[in-house]
């Protein structure tokens, strides 16, 4: 029970990855509220995981969304310990032919959702201490052909954690980045459009395999929401297979 009572806030925290996530940190003993605009997904969650999970319908890019989340936090489970920031929608196209409205869904999603919650859970987590995982991106840091607005967005996330997590320390809340290669239903969609991409990505991965995002990524945003991570702030931990190698 690595997160025994610990309260955590997950967004896109029902369905991919985020919903692995919640449900790895729920059977490590923490309390979830998980955001998503899935509500499907949501009312599997909460079918599944019961009492330890509460379930908030939304848009990340809204700002009532992230101060609605950290509120039933604090009203369902007393607090708040955690935060991830998973949430992210993007389109993939080259440079010149991305839109200014797929540039928005990106930076929306992406990073100002990352900012408007890491703002609206500061107050709380500044309390006790705490610990936030944000989410980087491999394409990013090797800058793929098609994910410019994506990796443009995560970039701006991992610049946003580093800054936070010298600017928080004084408060103990711990600031870290998660990079995934994990496969999802997005990285199959991405697959099947882009079959070569894939298969040159695929190829570069010393493991020889995409993750899972229970088996491979969830465990490693749990040990950076545990106390086993405490003298860690400021990182980029790559679950990626090896594929990518940050010095």
């Amino acid at each position: 029970m690595q997160l025994e009572n610990k309260v955590i806030v997950v967004t896109g925290g029902a369905s991919g990855i985020g919903g692995a996530i919640s449900r790895v940190l729920v059977a490590r003993g923490a309390k979830v509220v998980a955001v998503d605009i899935n509500a499907e997904a949501g009312e599997s969650l909460t079918k599944d995981l019961g009492a330890n999970v509460r379930f908030l319908l939304g848009d990340v890019s809204e700002q009532d969304v992230a101060t609605n989340a950290v509120e039933m936090a604090t009203s369902s489970f007393g607090g708040l310990d955690g935060l991830v920031n998973n949430a992210h929608a993007s389109r993939q196209a080259m440079f010149n032919e991305l839109t200014e409205e797929q540039w928005d869904l990106s930076f929306n999603t992406g990073f100002r959702a990352t900012r408007q919650f890491m703002a609206a859970a500061y107050p709380l987590l500044a309390v006790n201490g705490g610990s936030v995982v944000n989410f980087g991106s491999g394409s990013a840091i090797v800058g793929q052909q098609t994910q410019a607005a994506y990796a443009s967005a995560k970039e701006a996330i991992r610049g946003l954690s580093r800054v936070t997590a010298n600017e928080w320390a004084k408060d103990n809340i711990r600031v870290n980045v998660v990079s995934p290669m994990a496969l999802t239903a997005g990285v199959k969609a991405w697959s099947e459009a882009f079959p070569k991409m894939y298969q040159d990505s695929l190829e570069k991965v010393p493991l020889g395999r995409f993750g899972d995002p229970e088996t491979d990524v969830a465990p490693v945003v749990a040990f950076l929401l545990s106390d086993d991570s405490r003298y860690m702030t400021g990182q980029t931990l790559m679950a990626d297979g090896g594929a990518n190698k940050l010095y």
